[in-house]
């Protein structure tokens, strides 16, 4: 699964580990977050994201 990485603060998002302190479990691909999910470092959206190189 390929890692995202967030434009505004630059925190990966990793689908191995996931966020569980947000609700989101390991396994999660980044195409299956839900909508309501944000940056845990800086609150951005999931439109602010892109793929990591």
């Amino acid at each position: 699964m390929e890692k995202f990485v967030c434009n505004i603060c630059g925190y990966v998002y990793d689908p191995a580990k996931g966020d569980p302190d947000n609700g989101v479990a390991p396994g999660t691909a980044f195409a299956d977050l839900p909508e309501s999910w944000v940056c845990p470092d800086c609150g951005a959206t999931v439109d602010e994201f892109e793929k990591a190189e």
